[in-house]
């Protein structure tokens, strides 16, 4: 199923994600998925990409200047059951984010299932770019949220 997630910075800070999450839920805003992630290893990524993508590499003053800049933020990823009343919230307190289709799927917690759902991915040809996820006892199911290169397609196959 397609999904709305919201990206944002939010300053690497004691109390930080818990202003986010009380203003979020205050709203009456439900958070389905989050990942979270020192916002250094978001920039080395693309960084690295950037270098392959131009066939040269970066120099490391460069690269390093930006890492030292990038570990004051956390890059986090959210799913909401109530998107639009959550990007609300955020323009409303000056939080900088984006937002994208991914596809959210609920997955049986049992051995082979998250392999099988990726495996199907492949065989179409489409690219996954990142996937997070959760666990749960095995009588429920995990949601895994996908962000592939062809939302689209992704959302006729699941």
């Amino acid at each position: 199923m397609i999904r709305v997630e919201i990206a944002l910075f939010l300053k690497n800070a004691p109390g930080e994600l818990g202003t986010l999450t009380s203003l979020l839920g205050e709203a009456g805003v439900n958070i389905d998925a989050i990942t979270i992630q020192d916002a250094s290893s978001y920039v080395q990524n693309l960084f690295e990409a950037r270098g392959k993508s131009l066939k040269r590499i970066a120099s490391s003053a460069n690269y390093s200047s930006m890492r030292r800049d990038s570990a004051d933020f956390a890059l986090i990823r959210i799913v909401v059951n109530k998107p639009d009343v959550a990007v609300d919230v955020l323009n409303k307190h000056d939080y900088i984010f984006d937002t994208k289709d991914v596809i959210a799927i609920d997955i049986e917690n049992v051995p082979g299932k998250l392999a099988e759902i990726t495996r199907k991915f492949g065989t179409e040809g489409i690219n996954i770019n990142y996937v997070y996820g959760s666990v749960s006892p095995a009588d429920t199911k995990c949601l895994f949220v996908f962000s592939p290169e062809d939302v689209a397609l992704a959302a006729k196959i699941f």
